[in-house]
């Protein structure tokens, strides 16, 4: 098949799709939207309320669940965020079995179990982009129907390996970036730490190096949990080391652009690393633990990486990280990352699965 595709994307039902991005899921997931349109595909994405309705966005019901007192009562009652997550994907999937002729693919771009765990119900051939490490429910959903016709993606090599006991044939596309609006900056200017700010993303780790190295950091990027910001980041923020809040893209850029380096301080089994390539399209080079796919994206041309939470092995390989050419690190982001490169993968397999 080859032509304009009738494609449906599944995306967050928690977050929405739009600026400034919750996550590098929803800044992938709009990304991608925005050039499968641009290239003239038929896109409906099904998304949170509150997305951007320039992607063609169909909202998900996420919404309060009508369940009665007796049920809400039950000890099996999940919170109300679960629940409406649960029914919103529930509806869509029965929706999209209902209606076979829609579309020619449908892209799951979720985290959620229930659009692989019903696409056995759907005629319509569905891809879906593995983002995590293995996950209790999604690895559930698989395992109940190991021969569920769904074509997986990992988004790295490291996480297809993960996978791979019970995908063992998943795909690697690894997420491009627009190359034209993470553009090269300056540099020079403080350190910069930018993701979720959530235990796992480690904030606290990159100001601990920052003030061990004696090196003024910026922090961006929403406050995912509160608990985790009052007690760990919060107080370790001065007039050296700031929060300057959540940025859209263009703000977002000329931050990392103007940085001398990124720090990045994954405390779990970190499944790409959006971050770390935009930060070398901008020419800033990277500072971070060898943790999950790290390794994958960064080389000796464009940064250091140490050991999984040595603060004090972070801390050292800074100055020799700031004195690293910020020409390579464009160089490496051009190479892997540019963003057509990942659409035309993706392209391409929409037009072998819907053949």
């Amino acid at each position: 098949m080859t032509g304009v595709l009738r494609i449906a994307i599944i995306a967050s039902a928690r977050f929405p799709i739009r600026e400034p991005f919750a996550g590098g899921l929803e800044s992938h997931t709009w990304y991608l939207a925005r050039a499968l349109r641009r290239r003239g595909h038929e896109l409906t994405v099904f998304a949170a309320p509150g997305s951007d309705p320039g992607l063609g966005v169909d909202l998900l019901p996420v919404d309060t669940v009508a369940l009665s007192a007796a049920a809400r009562a039950d000890a099996s009652m999940r919170p109300e965020w679960w629940m409406a997550e649960h029914h919103a994907y529930l509806r869509l999937m029965l929706d999209l079995a209902e209606r076979p002729d829609r579309f020619d693919v449908v892209h799951n771009n979720s985290l959620h179990h229930l659009p692989v765990a019903l696409a056995p119900l759907l005629s319509t051939p569905v891809v879906t982009t593995l983002h995590t490490p293995p996950t209790p429910w999604l690895e559930s959903a698989i395992r109940a129907r190991p021969d569920n016709g769904v074509v997986f993606v990992a988004v790295s090599a490291h996480t297809a390996a993960a996978w791979r006991p019970l995908v063992p044939d998943a795909l690697v596309i690894r997420n491009g970036i627009d190359l034209d609006e993470w553009s090269p900056g300056p540099g020079g200017g403080p350190l910069v730490w930018t993701g979720r700010i959530t235990p796992e993303k480690g904030t606290h780790l990159a100001l601990d190096a920052a003030r061990h190295a004696d090196r003024p950091l910026l922090v961006a990027g929403p406050i995912a949990d509160t608990g985790y910001w009052r007690s760990e980041v919060e107080p370790r923020l001065d007039g050296r080391i700031r929060y300057v809040g959540h940025l859209g893209r263009r703000e977002l850029r000329d931050l990392v652009a103007a940085a001398s380096a990124v720090l990045v301080t994954p405390c779990w089994d970190e499944p790409y690393g959006l971050v770390v390539a935009e930060a070398l399209a901008c020419g800033t080079p990277v500072a971070g633990f060898a943790i999950g796919a790290l390794p994958e994206l960064v080389d000796d041309t464009c940064g250091r990486l140490v050991p999984p939470g040595d603060v004090a092995a972070l801390a050292a390989v800074i100055p020799e990280t700031t004195a690293l050419p910020r020409s390579a690190a464009r160089r490496r982001a051009e190479r892997d990352w540019a963003h057509p490169r990942m659409v035309d993968e993706y392209v391409r397999l929409y037009e072998q699965v819907a053949a």
